[in-house]
């Protein structure tokens, strides 16, 4: 199948999938509301086979030292499928799936999914990592952008709300130090541990309440955008694939969830 545009309808939601702009969820409309920023770079992209930040964008495979691209310099950020064109595995009623091959400068051969499931009052997105030849360490995570302020007569800005149990510090390079502390308030683009599963409330006072769940315990949260606000679950801190290496094996897919539903206000 081709890589063109992908609009799923389930109720009075729709979503958008772009295999050819790095397997991106495009839009999110509910009600014929926009939730996320819209733009080529935005939306919400996978972020495989890494979640923000490598320090100098080096990493550590047993003895052997690997150098990704410094797209952040000086560090290497968010992964590599964002970049790519994925391919179009099937479209059936109210869902996608897509798949990538992963390619240079990933030094690893494999294959990542993306299944993306609407139904009228969530979106799932889950996401697997495999390999037939060599192990390798990989993170899973999502970046979307949700809209701060959904439009309308005197619509507020969207208030956020989780209880972490704690967050990573944040060095001055943006890079979590490895220390643990007590959640400080925003604005953030800090990473969060919440050992339960990632569970944040989005409210756009008088519109809409969306809940962005997963089983992982991971989640980043970057608010320093005037237009957008993210909330990132993901299956590892940033650096992750040097602090907290998730291993794909033959055997053993990485494989991760996370579902966004929401509620009329």
């Amino acid at each position: 199948m081709s890589n063109d545009d992908i609009t799923l309808t389930a109720g009075d939601a729709e979503v958008d999938v772009l295999p050819g702009n790095g397997g991106r969820v495009g839009g999110l409309r509910v009600g014929g509301t926009e939730l996320l920023r819209q733009g080529e770079r935005f939306g919400c992209f996978p972020m495989v086979p890494w979640c923000g930040r490598i320090r100098d964008g080096r990493f550590l495979d047993g003895a052997v030292v690997r150098q990704m691209p410094l797209n952040a310099p000086p560090n290497a950020i968010h992964g590599t499928v964002r970049d790519g064109a994925w391919s179009v595995a099937r479209v059936a009623e109210g869902e996608a799936v897509i798949t990538y091959d992963l390619v240079e400068p990933w030094p690893y051969a494999g294959r990542v999914t993306h299944v993306v499931a609407l139904t009228p009052d969530s979106l799932s997105l889950t996401m697997s990592v495999e390999t037939y030849n060599a192990s390798f360490p990989a993170q899973i995570g999502w970046h979307p952008w949700f809209n701060r302020n959904l439009g309308g007569d005197g619509a507020q800005d969207v208030r956020l709300d989780f209880s972490p149990a704690w967050q990573e510090e944040r060095g001055d390079d943006h890079l979590p130090t490895g220390n643990r502390i007590d959640p400080k308030p925003g604005p953030w683009d800090d990473c969060f541990g919440m050992p339960g599963g990632v569970d944040v409330t989005l409210t756009w006072p008088g519109q809409l309440e969306l809940k962005v769940g997963s089983r992982e315990e991971w989640v980043v949260v970057y608010d320093e955008q005037e237009a957008a606000v993210c909330v990132e679950p993901q299956t590892g801190p940033p650096n992750g694939l040097n602090s907290l290496p998730r291993l794909v094996t033959p055997l053993e897919p990485l494989e991760a969830t996370t579902v966004w539903s929401w509620r009329r206000l």
